[in-house]
């Protein structure tokens, strides 16, 4: 392959990926990190893998028996909006709406049909086509309505499988820190095997409370606010078609769409 493709490759998921996400985690990883390091102590001390396999393993493990697999792989798919969020330029959304007004102005609903080939996205394919077969504004709102909140409820129950392992992290945690307590009440006579039964106790819960809070949690708010922020593409987008049924000025339409964009997600 080309490498000057290449470069253009990577510089273009270069520039679409989240900066605050990779700010996010990179400042609370470094906080940590500093604070231990200035109060004297020692980064090593965080990695202790008994402690690594209660908590993670056991999150992991009433994770997969909490969800069914749909949901389970829906939410690993998910996982790459984090720091590539799906691309949601409504202003270039808005224009290719007008542009459909004016040509069934110009042309009749039929001749959308030469648009319907370039569109990618099923959602965009399905109103279009809607439109196209001449159906009644309502029947095209009732349906786009349902295929609409459909996938909005299955992209909140997959961001909901990050905020269940976040509250399971800080459980299995505690859970850790229990049984490295016990290690060490079963010592108590043996000096030399008290120091890996508290270090146990003390980063299971450091790994429980920190990756719920710092990873799982985060991560499930920001894939919800995905999933609503698409919900709302969709609806302008679903708007915009049943105005084009209605047979609505194309600036009025316009007007009416602009209430959509706002500066998060405006380019």
């Amino acid at each position: 392959m080309d490498k000057r493709l290449i470069v253009s490759v990577i510089y273009l998921k270069i520039k679409k990926m989240d900066i605050l996400s990779i700010l996010g985690i990179s400042a609370g990883v470094g906080a940590i990190l500093l604070g231990i390091v200035l109060d004297g102590g020692d980064i090593n001390s965080l990695i202790n893998v008994p402690a690594l396999i209660i908590v993670f393993g056991g999150t992991f493990g009433a994770t997969l028996l909490q969800f069914p697999p749909g949901i389970f792989v829906r939410s690993i798919k998910m996982l790459s909006w984090v720091l590539i969020p799906k691309e949601m330029n409504l202003s270039e959304q808005i224009d290719k709406i007008i542009f459909w007004s004016y040509l069934a102005r110009k042309e009749g609903l039929l001749g959308l049909e030469n648009a319907l080939p370039n569109e990618k996205d099923p959602f965009t394919k399905k109103g279009l086509q809607l439109l196209i077969d001449g159906n009644d504004p309502e029947a095209i709102r009732e349906i786009l309505d349902m295929d609409m909140y459909s996938k909005e409820n299955m992209g909140l129950q997959a961001a909901s499988l990050y905020e269940a392992m976040g509250g399971y992290a800080p459980t299995f945690g505690i859970l850790g820190a229990v049984m490295g307590l016990i290690h060490v009440m079963q010592n108590l006579t043996n000096p030399g095997l008290l120091g890996q039964g508290i270090a146990t106790a003390f980063v299971a819960t450091i790994y429980g409370v920190g990756s719920a809070n710092l990873i799982f949690l985060p991560i499930a708010n920001k894939l919800k606010n995905h999933v609503l922020a698409l919900t709302q593409a969709r609806e302008m987008l679903a708007e915009g078609i049943i105005s084009i049924a209605d047979g609505e000025n194309p600036r009025n339409i316009k007007l009416k769409l602009s209430g959509y964009l706002h500066e998060t997600y405006k380019d």
